[in-house]
């Protein structure tokens, strides 16, 4: 293959070079397109067919239902790493030796603390505030109380700011669940694990002793993992393309989570629950609704099956709905909402129209069942995937600026009118 690709426009013809990734992808570096041309550029609606970096962190390779963190499978990762070592691994580029694990935990238990300015704050939103918007609130505020730019050149500094915001945003996702359940606010266990002290933070009640539940709690360990990167999607997009601007680790952190907040990106896992209560209101008839998502000239959407990326069954899919059946069956729960999903999950995964088009059960099909059972309020669930998620921001925010990407600055095809004589009000 050549290590050109040709283009021609109007007659004239230019060479572009192509970049091929480690994993054999091919890009065409188009950097030089306007300049050379005169002006011409590209145009791609959501950027699907467009790389705006090179990225070391994670391959995603939709038609195989491949996803590695730094050449890691994730199913391994799922299966043999806990998720502070797949945060270390995603941030800093290796696992860490046990000495680097434990030296990375205690210097993150030793940032928890949250100045307590920050309450008053937490106090100031009213229970029906959305925890999506508490969150970013609350994340970018912490700029106030760490008013200090990070040096990404010091190894020293950018390991400071990854402990500080990986101690603090526990804290702050533990706080927003426990103002919306109206429980007091509390801070964690440094005897205690990572994954742990999030669980005692988030459901520990003043007037009874908290115990761990070893099932949930691998459950949310593997629902952290499988959230903690996916490539350039939306929110990661947002957090580099923030970040390229030189603003703050913190307000870049507080753009990703506004950009996870939507139904299309994060919030898919809350869309899925309120679709399940829907067809509880409806009577719960799961037959029903599986031919609704049949019929082309419905308006039903069957939210958490399918992916925009994976042309296949989506790898984390595989690995949560284990842990999933392992929780339902643990807890013993009873619910029509979670006996609908159950409903779906096996309809569709023995339905050949659903089989063919490959629209299986996804992550956040599962997540919100877990979730779920798990007592999380549905407006919370997207919070817990932020939570998930925080290690890949950092570790984006990080490549972007010590790669000196450039400012992101996409181009637009202008559609509106053209140059008009301004008339006075009088004579409009």
């Amino acid at each position: 293959m050549s290590d050109n690709a040709t283009l021609e426009i109007n007659g004239k013809t230019y060479e572009f070079p192509l970049i091929t990734g480690t994993e054999n992808e091919v890009a065409i570096d188009f950097k030089t397109l306007r300049t050379a041309t005169g002006g011409v550029t590209t145009i791609d609606p959501g950027f699907k067919n467009t790389g705006s970096c090179q990225s070391a962190i994670t391959f995603l390779d939709g038609e195989k239902g491949t996803l590695r963190y730094r050449g890691y499978d994730i199913e391994d990762l799922a299966e043999k790493a806990n998720f502070l070592e797949v945060a270390y691994l995603l941030i800093f580029g290796e696992l860490p030796t046990s000495e680097q694990l434990e030296n990375f935990h205690a210097d993150i238990k030793e940032q928890s603390f949250v100045d307590d300015d920050v309450k008053k704050i937490l106090d100031s939103f009213p229970k029906s505030a959305h925890p999506m918007g508490v969150l970013s609130c609350l994340t970018s505020a912490l700029t106030a109380f760490n008013p200090s730019t990070v040096n990404v050149e010091s190894e020293e500094e950018m390991y400071n700011a990854t402990v500080k915001i990986m101690g603090k945003f526990p804290v702050l996702v533990a706080w927003t669940m426990r103002k919306k359940t109206g429980l007091p606010l509390n801070y964690g266990d440094t005897s205690l694990g990572y994954v742990e002290n999030i669980m005692k933070m988030m459901y520990e009640k003043p007037n009874e002793e908290y115990t761990q539940n070893n099932i949930l709690l691998n459950a949310l360990d593997k629902l952290l993992i499988l959230h903690a990167d996916h490539e350039q999607n939306c929110s990661t997009s947002t957090v580099r393309m923030v970040g390229s601007s030189h603003a703050g680790l913190y307000a870049s952190l507080s753009a990703g989570i506004s950009a996870l907040w939507g139904p299309l990106h994060g919030g898919a896992n809350q869309a899925v629950l309120e679709m399940l209560e829907d067809i509880k209101a409806d009577g719960g008839d799961t037959a029903k609704y599986m031919a609704k998502a049949k019929d082309k000239s419905d308006n039903f959407r069957l939210m958490g099956f399918g992916h925009r990326v994976y042309r296949n069954f989506d790898p984390r899919a595989k690995i949560i709905k284990v842990a999933a059946d392992e929780v339902l069956a643990d807890l013993g729960v009873e619910d029509p909402v979670l006996d609908i999903a159950k409903g779906l999950s096996a309809e569709a995964l023995s339905d050949p129209y659903f089989i063919d088009r490959k629209l299986y059960p996804n992550v956040d099909f599962y997540s919100g069942i877990i979730y779920r059972a798990m007592g999380i309020p549905v407006d919370m669930f997207t919070v817990m995937f932020a939570l998930g998620r925080l290690p890949g921001w950092i570790a984006q925010w990080k490549e972007m600026r010590q790669r000196k990407e450039p400012i992101g600055r996409p181009r637009q095809v202008y559609i509106g009118e053209n140059q008009r004589e301004f008339k006075k009000i009088l004579k409009r």
